[in-house]
């Protein structure tokens, strides 16, 4: 057999890809946030500085009053970040990836009932939670501690 249709090699491969990609992509929106990617209303920005975040949480969190708006949006904001920290780690990567999972469902969720089904799906937020799910499954191998453990 080939051995770069290994299966256990892809698994691996695929392992890394899936927590490379989701961390980056929640450092990109907490950058984001913080205008690390430009100021608000550049071409590429989703918000440009904390003030358009929130305003956008108030808009996913309608159900809450205005007075948790801030609280939620540095609450989710501290999550992705560690989250974020943990995957590229590879830190407890079944509970870092499980929580993944549920951070993203939750927000596919709150973009549906907020804007309807077609946001989260045109922003793939369900093949994200998907993948975080898949990573969670498939993380027995090999992980920081493992490695520290051995060495």
């Amino acid at each position: 057999m080939n051995r770069f249709l290994d299966v256990k090699r892809l698994t691996f491969a695929a392992r890394i890809a899936l927590r490379v990609a989701l961390g980056a992509g929640f450092l990109s929106a907490v950058a984001d946030r913080f205008g690390l990617w430009g100021k608000p209303g550049a071409p590429g920005v989703a918000w440009g500085d904390w003030s358009h975040f929130l305003v956008y949480t108030g808009k996913l969190n309608w159900f809450l009053p205005a007075a948790l708006i801030s609280s939620v949006g540095a609450i989710a904001t501290i999550a992705e970040t560690v989250l974020a920290v943990l995957l590229l780690m590879n830190w407890w990567p079944r509970y870092t990836a499980l929580a993944t999972s549920a951070l993203l469902l939750l927000f596919g969720l709150a973009m549906k009932f907020a804007s309807g089904i077609k946001s989260p799906l045109d922003y793939s937020v369900y093949t994200a939670a998907a993948a975080a799910f898949y990573l969670a499954a498939t993380s027995t191998f090999f992980s920081v501690q493992n490695w520290r453990r051995r060495g």
